[in-house]
């Protein structure tokens, strides 16, 4: 088998293409930046916008892994058309691009536990009914659900939809939660709470996500949705505690102003990947945190040690 990975050279992408690469499956990345964790994939740089790049990247592949996208928020809220280009276009250019495909037989794409946002029930599930969206990142990536369903009805394109929690863990996105309290309690910075601090979510550990992603290979995924949410409730004051217990020191926490369309939490089962695909997360928050933040250390030195090594040959230079 041969897959191909949207996003692969990204936070959870990345992750993916280990776990997909240590079962022995061919991985090819598609992506604008340069995959760096490893060098044994092959790659195709180009944008999903790109329709015809997009499709010859498919030659050979069986799967595609569909996890590109504007998945920072902020980022969204800045610059909405470009984040409704990449997250909707570029989910129809996928399909589009699978359907004149005839030997990919499947795409697997990534969603958010955010569809649930507007939901009357407390608790959900994949059965649970979707109400229109407050927020635009929650919009696009809706939208792009109902386009696999579209094409499944319409065209017989097998796709599976996995609703991901929150993910953190080592090579997350800096604009996210815990990298950005991790940054700023290492740098004796106040920690910002946006609200009361008790709207909470699932987190879920980025290995655990991607041995997800991997187990959705199995056949009884076919156009199945399933949620990879994580197995305890965490409010955002308790990361703030969290990182704050774990960095050590006098670290100032703060609350400002709650953000518009933010996300306050749902009760997210994910019984159905559990007994379906045999996906059960494994490593508790704390632990996890605690993971993110040896790795952050461990690459802050070596990024020193390359700035040392630097420095040196620069004043062995200018000492000639």
């Amino acid at each position: 088998m041969k897959v191909l990975v949207t996003g692969g050279s990204g936070f959870i992408g990345s992750h993916v293409v280990d776990r997909l690469r240590a079962r022995g499956i061919e991985v090819r990345v598609f992506d604008m930046v340069l995959p760096t964790y490893r060098k044994d994939v092959e790659f195709y740089q180009g944008s999903l916008l790109d329709f015809d790049a997009f499709r010859m990247s498919l030659t050979g592949i069986d799967v595609v892994y569909h996890l590109a996208a504007v998945a920072d928020v902020n980022d969204v809220v800045a610059e909405p058309a470009y984040a409704e280009a990449i997250n909707v276009r570029g989910t129809f250019n996928v399909l589009e691009a699978v359907r004149r495909t005839p030997n990919v037989k499947r795409v697997i794409y990534g969603s958010t536990t955010w569809v649930y946002s507007e939901t009357l029930e407390q608790a959900v599930d994949e059965q649970t009914p979707l109400l229109a969206p407050h927020h635009l990142y929650t919009a696009t990536k809706m939208a792009s659900e109902y386009y696999c369903r579209s094409y499944a009805t319409m065209y017989g394109l097998k796709y599976t939809i996995l609703r991901y929690g929150i993910p953190y863990g080592p090579r997350a996105r800096y604009g996210a939660v815990v990298p950005i309290f991790v940054t700023k309690a290492l740098r004796g910075e106040p920690l910002t709470i946006a609200g009361d601090g008790l709207q909470f979510r699932k987190f879920v550990y980025v290995e655990d996500l991607a041995e997800g992603n991997v187990l959705a290979l199995k056949s009884v995924a076919e156009n199945k949705t399933y949620n990879l949410d994580g197995i305890e409730k965490v409010t955002i004051r308790q990361i703030a505690e969290t990182v704050k217990g774990l960095v050590g020191g006098n670290v100032e926490i703060k609350y400002t102003e709650g953000r518009k369309g933010d996300f306050g939490g749902k009760e997210v089962s994910s019984a159905l990947a559990r007994r379906e695909l045999g996906w059960e997360p494994s490593v508790r928050f704390e632990e996890g945190v605690r993971r993110y933040l040896d790795w952050y250390k461990s690459r802050e030195l070596a990024s020193e040690a390359a700035w040392g090594k630097v420095d040196e040959m620069l004043r062995g230079e200018f000492a000639r």
